[in-house]
């Protein structure tokens, strides 16, 4: 019974402050997702959704008290960290990288950031397409009036990443070593020793045999 209350307590303290902020990274990482979705960003698809199921495991360690899937977690953000710096670098240009390429598409698309078209102030400027008759259809020409490129608001989502990855990964080394502390302190007084639960005090076998043969 001392596990069960145990864990109501740390779910009211650090470790309830850390649940909060899984989900706040699971929250970041859908809205990350949708906007990938929208531009077609097939490599970040993949990277946001295995981090989801990571974060979603950590959650899963921090209600049950499971503190291997935390540390699981817990290496996860160390790689989504890199994976983020890796964003900033391709879209800062770093190292030879080009925002213009199609890596993050695996050479399947074209497609760009759906910030490039979509951003705050960015208007587009279509014409229809020539040589073509019979079709009314449009061909991009150019996006104007963007109060913000867009590879510097991508920037900025995988600096945010970045941020909450690191204070996630010292609230999970933190809920693990609670955890810790508690399974030894349990392990110390007998707390998950089912001996004691289960132990039913037997009068001694000579007191049975006396009770037996009482005489009437």
């Amino acid at each position: 019974a001392r596990q069960p209350e145990c864990r109501r307590v740390q779910q009211q303290g650090p470790t309830g402050a850390a649940w909060r902020l899984l989900q706040f990274r699971q929250l970041a990482a859908l809205e990350r997702q949708v906007f990938d979705f929208l531009g077609y960003q097939w490599a970040p698809i993949l990277a946001n959704f295995l981090h989801i199921i990571i974060v979603i495991l950590g959650l899963f360690g921090t209600i049950q008290y499971r503190p291997r899937y935390i540390v699981v977690y817990a290496i996860w953000t160390a790689v989504w960290v890199t994976w983020n710096i890796f964003i900033i670098c391709f879209y800062l240009e770093v190292g030879g990288l080009s925002k213009d390429s199609e890596l993050l598409t695996f050479n399947i698309s074209r497609h760009q950031s759906w910030w490039s078209e979509n951003g705050p102030g960015c208007v587009r400027k279509e014409a229809s397409m020539s040589g073509i008759a019979g079709l009314d259809s449009h061909s991009y020409i150019s996006v104007i009036g963007c109060a913000l490129e867009y590879r510097y608001i991508e920037v900025m989502h995988s600096s945010f990443q970045i941020l909450i990855a690191l204070v996630g990964f010292v609230y999970a080394c933190y809920v693990v070593s609670v955890f810790t502390e508690e399974e030894d302190s349990f392990d110390f007084i007998g707390g998950f020793d089912p001996f004691p639960l289960y132990h039913v005090n037997e009068k001694p076998t000579n007191l049975l045999f006396k009770q037996t043969y009482l005489p009437a």
